[in-house]
């Protein structure tokens, strides 16, 4: 039950992480996309800075939940960031939650709910060995090279997106890195420092982090936040049951775990149509002067979203 509180607590951190970032990056000069400079003036944002302890919580929320639970039960529980996502820059924004909101909202909650009852997660106990890991590096580095490949090869909505999927499966094999790194915890600081695991669990959560503030920074939260949050569980789940031995109910619990699924994709699609919150960020964009925002200027009004 812990893991449950603590991986709905990062959920929500993880929310307004997105949020403040994305307030931040919506206004940075287009030409910085994929470039260290991009960060470098972030970096300078207060909300940025916000958006970023935000992350760092949900991030120490989740390592605790991932103590006592596995990657199975606690990555699926953070699809509840997308709705709390959209509700806190409803909120922010000042823009109306619609009917279709929370029907979304419903069909995320009945769906992860349905998921996790059939599904029935358990730790796994076996420990990943040299040859899983180069394999499972290997192949996620590859699937990033494809999204960021297709992600610059295109522009638009269909880039954030891309960018989006990248960073949600980025941002799952750090989660197995850092399932790996807290197996470390009972052996004390020394062990925990000199753990291999823990290095590269930075490395692969700030190579994430890039690619997160260069999929805000390509298009709305509406079209990130749905392919960020969506990935992320589902690579998880993933890399649980094949690297870590975690259990799942097979046989006739397929139906039921498919059914889930396909309502938290439901919900998902339904969010990212969100139509107060399109059309703001498409009326606010065509009001944006490219040169007054990269120079700071006033009078430019930045999409919202």
């Amino acid at each position: 039950m812990i893991a449950v509180v603590l991986a709905v607590l990062a959920a929500a951190a993880n929310a307004v992480a997105s949020v403040l970032q994305r307030q931040a990056a919506r206004s940075a000069p287009a030409d910085e996309a994929f470039r260290p400079g991009l960060i470098s003036d972030l970096v300078r944002r207060p909300a940025w800075l916000g958006g970023i302890g935000a992350l760092i919580a949900g991030f120490l929320l989740q390592a605790a939940a991932l103590t006592s639970g596995g990657l199975a039960l606690v990555q699926p529980l953070l699809v509840a960031e997308l709705p709390i996502t959209m509700l806190v820059a409803g909120r922010m924004f000042r823009v109306r939650v619609t009917p279709q909101t929370w029907l979304a909202v419903g069909a995320l909650t009945a769906g992860l709910a349905g998921f996790l009852a059939a599904a029935s997660p358990t730790p796994g106990h076996r420990l990943p060995g040299l040859l899983t890991w180069v394999i499972s590096a290997a192949v996620t580095a590859g699937l990033l090279a494809c999204c960021v490949a297709a992600a610059i090869a295109t522009g638009g909505p269909a880039r954030a997106v891309l960018l989006g999927v990248a960073a949600g499966l980025g941002f799952a094999y750090t989660a197995v890195l850092m399932k790996r790194t807290v197996e470390e915890l009972p052996g004390g600081a020394r062990t925990l420092a000199g753990s291999w695991s823990l290095w590269a669990m930075v490395a692969a959560g700030l190579c994430s982090l890039f690619l997160l503030q260069n999929a805000l920074h390509s298009g709305p939260l509406v079209a990130v936040q749905p392919a960020l949050t969506v990935t992320d569980p589902v690579a998880s789940t993933a890399y649980g049951v094949a690297m870590f031995g975690e259990d799942i109910r097979t046989g006739p619990w397929v139906l039921p775990e498919l059914t889930g699924m396909a309502l938290i994709l439901y919900g998902s699609v339904l969010l990212s149509r969100y139509a107060p919150l399109r059309e703001q960020a498409r009326m606010a964009g065509a009001r944006r002067d490219p040169g007054a925002e990269g120079r700071g200027g006033e009078g430019t009004r930045p999409a919202p979203m």
